[in-house]
């Protein structure tokens, strides 16, 4: 009797199909894990940008122009409305004889301290660089 049910279940076991995969999911894409790929984020920050001109200055003052301009721009993306962080990337475009780029940092110093202790100065490099 064993082997009459058996041979009854064989049968039904050769009819069973395996289950259907589940329909797959679009693909995400994983959080980036190098921190350096990421594009760095600047929330307004004035005592990030104070210490940026701070630390650009000294590179100024030690004639290495590109990393001081480097940290110029820094502070002016902490904090946008920082005259003289647009003033001193100016000054190391000359430097750096960047004309065109100077003349945008200096113009912009203008525009947000058309007063500024420096302005006059500014104004006159302006009008020689044209």
């Amino acid at each position: 009797m064993s082997l009459v049910l058996a041979g009854a279940l064989l049968p039904q076991e050769k009819d069973k199909q395996p289950p259907k995969p589940k329909p797959q999911q679009q693909e995400q894409e994983p959080p980036e894990e190098d921190e350096g790929l990421k594009p760095k984020e600047y929330p307004f920050n004035p005592l990030e940008a104070e210490h940026d001109v701070k630390v650009g200055n000294y590179y100024f003052k030690k004639g290495n122009y590109k990393a001081a301009l480097n940290r110029f721009r820094e502070a002016s993306r902490y904090n946008p409305a920082y005259a003289e962080a647009y003033l001193r990337m100016g000054d190391s475009e000359e430097k750096l004889r960047d004309k065109p780029a100077a003349h945008e940092a200096y113009t912009k110093y203008l525009e947000l301290a058309p007063d500024g202790k420096e302005a006059e100065a500014v104004k006159k490099k302006l009008a020689s660089q044209r």
